[in-house]
């Protein structure tokens, strides 16, 4: 009895050909460290990368990000007392219009301090959530498309098809003028420019151009985005401490 209770204890080959947690969570999501174990620091980390899927599901070859998986994230991180403030990393080429200003506006609501970080690239609707924080960065090398909103796939040439068009497209410059220090007529000026694109209107803004326009608030990577969001958080607290009376 003794013999076949320790020959059951022993592992088998089908336990060493299985991975291990870290591994498994590796392959499964690309990281080592995943949202409900984030315990141990008061700043989380949300990356988009890729193409921001909508409503239509992308083929499996793109590398994505999914909005449906972003807003829940959203929604947890404001709930939970131990998140004190949000990194947002963008690496992105841009994607679904309503899907972006979706996650635009989820961050800038926020009741926490949040800093956005343009890494490689921030394009087209990833311009919006990028200035969607409380304060924003782009790396030196890092650049940002700027250009009108487009549709793709049937469309129905009726006027109502170019006002609702033309009215996305007010959405956007609405948005990105009132969480950035770029005016309008600046940004539409970038949005229109001719002979910047090969076959397209738009400009592609460089990193220094991107805060020389007032779009991004400065050149830094992620230790000077970490060290801002650190005062923030600081400065948060003070506020949240002021008028109490012990």
């Amino acid at each position: 009895m003794d013999t076949r209770m320790e020959q059951e204890d022993q592992p088998g080959k089908d336990d060493k050909d299985k991975p291990s947690g870290l591994m498994e969570k590796i392959q499964q999501l690309g990281q080592t460290n995943v949202p409900q174990l984030s315990q141990d620091s008061n700043i989380h980390c949300l990356t988009i990368v890729g193409q921001i899927e909508g409503h239509m599901q992308l083929p499996p070859q793109n590398k994505t990000t999914k909005y449906e998986h972003i807003l829940p994230q959203l929604v947890a991180i404001e709930q939970n007392p131990k998140i004190e403030g949000l990194v947002v990393i963008l690496n992105t080429v841009g994607g679904d219009v309503e899907a972006g200003l979706a996650i635009s506006e989820m961050i800038a609501s926020l009741s926490k301090p949040t800093v956005s970080l343009v890494l490689g690239g921030g394009h087209s609707i990833g311009v919006p959530i990028a200035v969607s924080c409380d304060y924003s960065f782009i790396a030196s090398t890092a650049t940002m498309t700027i250009h009108p909103v487009r549709l793709t796939g049937l469309v129905i040439g009726v006027p109502q098809t170019f006002e609702y068009l033309d009215k996305m497209q007010d959405r956007v410059v609405s948005f990105v003028t009132k969480h950035s220090n770029i005016s309008e007529s600046d940004f539409k000026d970038l949005m229109f420019a001719k002979g910047n694109l090969t076959r397209d209107i738009g400009t592609n803004v460089v990193g220094d151009d991107a805060v020389k326009y007032g779009l991004i608030n400065g050149i830094g990577g992620i230790g000077q985005a970490i060290k801002k969001i650190n005062e923030l958080i600081e400065l948060n607290r003070t506020d949240d401490g002021e008028g109490l009376i012990q």
